[in-house]
């Protein structure tokens, strides 16, 4: 089971430490002494500086690490900010609530929708109520319930994708995971209405992918999109969980590596130092790129829709050999 940290990464330990400076030399410059404010200002441009630096150079392991902190903003941290005014649903009307999957309706811009996300939690006890965001598949029931209401009554989904995988215990296969997740692929390729996915943070495995099939498939620039994580890869290949950086680096699973093999459409930026560093820009970023992709997806029939959603699907994983 993966654990969302709250420590300090050890590559982010020069921000960290710039940043304590400059919190104390903030503190000294309201006497508004000369030297003390120059020095803050000298201090601040560093401190973006080494930010651009860390940030740019990141490995996919270190990508991992930053979307696994217990500050990143989840799924509803990104509703709250970018909707007008939303509402949760609960169930789905088979006897369970599942927490790690939440949904409900929204309204973003003029537009009503149909919001479905994973859910993790922000410290030990809300991670346990949350199943650190592994969603059973009374969760994935209560998103395809969700889903066939927006069908029915002509509203976009919008999913928001952060799950080491779905849930995998025994009490899960015998409720019927594999079956719950493949009937949600199937439906969602079905659906008259726009979907436009976005990976937020961690998307693993089929978790993942039983709220994934969409239009357009949207990546925060950090985020990671992986079929396992690389320390079950590692697992795996070379019975060796140790050697997870030589695995996220073959499994290509960074925002850039995914849009060069046509896995996603759009990279979303995030602001630097993360989308921790500040949640509302980062849903304000969000939440301009949703509208204007839901302009576009209105502009098509649903005929071309459900085409571009099968082609895109369809083509991925395609390669020519060259003698």
């Amino acid at each position: 089971m993966i654990n969302r940290k709250a420590v300090a990464l050890s590559f982010l330990k020069p921000v960290v430490e710039l940043e304590y400076q400059v919190e104390q030399l903030t503190k000294m410059s309201k006497n508004n002494q000369l030297d003390t404010v120059n020095c803050l200002n000298e201090l601040k441009k560093k401190l973006s500086k080494i930010k651009k630096e860390i940030f740019q150079s990141l490995t996919p392991l270190q990508r991992l690490h930053l979307v696994r902190q217990a500050d990143r903003p989840t799924t509803l941290d990104y509703i709250e900010n970018m909707m007008e005014c939303w509402v949760e649903l609960h169930g789905d009307r088979g006897g369970t609530n599942d927490p790690a999957l939440i949904g409900g309706l929204g309204k973003i811009g003029d537009k009503t929708i149909v919001f479905i996300g994973h859910q993790r939690g922000k410290d030990t006890k809300d991670n346990m109520l949350r199943n650190f965001g592994m969603a059973s598949p009374g969760g994935y029931r209560k998103a395809l319930r969700l889903m066939e209401h927006a069908n029915r009554f002509n509203f976009p989904i919008l999913t928001f994708i952060d799950t080491p995988g779905a849930w995998a215990g025994i009490d899960a296969e015998k409720l019927g995971q594999g079956e719950a997740i493949a009937v949600n692929l199937r439906e969602m390729f079905s659906f008259d209405v726009p979907i436009i996915c976005t990976i937020i943070g961690e998307g693993g495995s089929g978790g993942a992918l039983g709220i994934g099939i969409g239009d357009i498939i949207l990546m925060l620039e950090y985020s990671v999109y992986t079929v396992a994580t690389p320390e079950a890869c590692a697992a795996i290949l070379w019975k060796d969980s140790k050697k997870s950086l030589e695995a996220a680096e073959a499994l290509k699973i960074t925002s850039h590596d995914l849009k060069v093999l046509g896995i996603i459409d759009e990279i979303v930026e995030e602001p630097i130092g993360g989308s921790q560093a500040d949640p509302y820009l980062a849903a304000s970023i969000l939440k301009k790129k949703l509208i204007s992709e839901l302009n576009i997806l209105f502009n098509l029939s649903k005929e071309e829709r459900k085409e571009l959603r099968y082609q895109k699907f369809r083509h991925m994983g395609t390669f020519y050999e060259v003698d």
